[in-house]
């Protein structure tokens, strides 16, 4: 089934572009962990899949579904996808802070990709993208100036199961913190068309949403740079003594040697952020890296506690990279005090040993 028609919402180009190639760029995506792959752990809680927040019930797939027998079911890339579900009285809304805000005048080009399920008695006609500076929280906030939408009238967004690429500029007012993925017709049940008079019950829809970017529009820009932005602290990036050589391998441990956590704790200090700022700009730059963070700890105190506490540390920084905008796959790893690289019976030891570091895990 075709796309019959693209509405255009106060000047904010659309471009529907169906079963779309994947490219990879070193261009920073402002969308947090924009392809739901790196996660605390395995779990159908889209809130695992830091720092996404479900408006009612976000579903959360790390694989295919079994009995879905379409020729695109699964992931539209890597492994991970959400699943939206909409009734006459019911819709549900992704939400995230975006990396940095958004600058007042500039054009950034917004990207994902929806499908919809085999399951569904119904479509809908529109599905969109709300730009804000503190997020949706009513039919209030669904500001037109501030959004687009796909708008599909006759036969709506089904493309026969397949995944269909909504693709869109937007030209921001300044500020904007937030992006909120969802239906904003001020009555879903006019939203909803029924397909199949032969499958019976409400009607619902129900989208499957993946690989969801937004970056500055390469056209409207003379030159695209990878920058990060804050949280801020009086350092210059030359203080960081994070090293990388061009021609990693895959297997090398790389030490941050400037990050902080208060005594005893696992909270980042403001003098990390510098390193971290300046591994994260490595990472988007290179987007294929798949890194593993790895966390340690000296001897002293109980083995168990020791290990906790280098998860922590090293989930801290997992996460921070994430809400940096760095999209590469990560994971993190506590190891406690199971692998010294120096003599715990010294102060200076068990410094060098209470460290973190990231892995090449794959290039």
């Amino acid at each position: 089934m075709k796309l019959h028609q693209v509405g255009i919402i106060l000047g904010m180009l659309l471009a529907l572009a169906l079963e779309g190639q994947n490219s990879q760029a070193a261009v920073k995506n402002l969308v947090p962990n924009g392809s739901f792959e790196n996660y605390r752990r395995k779990s159908s809680d889209i809130r695992k899949a830091i720092p996404w927040r479900g408006i009612e019930t976000i579903d959360y797939y790390h694989n295919a579904l079994s009995n879905d027998t379409t020729r695109q079911k699964g992931a539209y890339s890597g492994y991970a996808y959400t699943g939206f579900r909409f009734r006459k009285k019911y819709k549900e809304f992704l939400q995230t802070k975006l990396a940095e805000p958004l600058h007042r005048g500039t054009v950034y080009e917004f990207t994902m990709h929806i499908r919809l399920a085999y399951w569904s008695n119904a479509v809908l006609k529109s599905f969109g993208v709300l730009f804000s500076k503190a997020g949706y929280r009513g039919q209030m906030d669904a500001v037109k100036s501030n959004m687009f939408d796909t708008v599909c009238v006759q036969g709506g967004l089904h493309n026969a199961y397949h995944w269909i690429t909504v693709r869109g500029y937007y030209k921001a007012d300044g500020g904007e913190k937030y992006i909120t993925i969802g239906n904003f017709a001020p009555k879903i049940r006019k939203d909803l068309m029924r397909i199949e008079i032969s499958k019976f019950g409400a009607r619902e829809a129900y989208y499957f949403v993946d690989d969801i970017s937004l970056v500055k529009a390469p056209q409207f820009e003379e030159k695209v740079a990878v920058q990060i932005v804050g949280p801020t602290y009086n350092f210059n990036e030359e203080d960081s003594t994070l090293k990388v050589k061009a021609n990693i391998d895959v297997g090398e441990k790389i030490a941050l040697n400037n990050i902080f956590f208060e005594n005893g704790k696992y909270y980042l200090l403001p003098e990390s952020y510098i390193e971290l700022n300046k591994l994260a700009k490595y990472l988007i730059s290179w987007p294929a890296l798949e890194i593993q963070i790895n966390g340690h700890s000296d001897n002293t105190g109980m083995a168990y506690k020791n290990q906790k506490i280098s998860e922590l540390r090293a989930r801290e920084v997992f996460e921070y990279l994430i809400k940096k905008g760095v999209q590469n796959k990560m994971y993190f790893k506590g190891f406690g005090g199971t692998q010294p690289i120096a003599d715990n019976s010294t102060d200076i030891g068990r410094a060098q040993n209470r460290r973190v570091e990231f892995e090449i895990i794959k290039k």
